[in-house]
């Protein structure tokens, strides 16, 4: 599982510091240089359309990292691990 959070961080894409609720949609305006506003708002469309938006925004939420490097799943993952007897 390491090298799939290696291969997740060796990625360009980061979430933003640009953030109202994840970053994701800053993070991805920031790696293509668009406006967040429209990534927001483009973000919210898809929200429309019944599992592809919160679907696609959840698995990024879980994967992309921050741009300390942290991966919300791999911490999850830890966490539980961690807790075991």
């Amino acid at each position: 599982m390491d090298s799939v959070y290696s291969f997740l961080r060796s990625l360009p894409l980061r979430r933003g510091p640009d953030r109202w609720v994840a970053g994701i949609c800053g993070g991805i305006a920031a790696r293509f240089g668009w406006d967040p506003s429209l990534v927001r708002i483009a973000t919210l469309l898809l929200f429309l359309f019944p599992g592809i938006g919160l679907g696609a925004y959840l698995v990024l939420w879980l994967l992309l990292p921050w741009q300390d490097g942290s991966i919300v799943l791999e911490r999850l993952l830890a966490g539980r691990g961690s807790s075991r007897p």
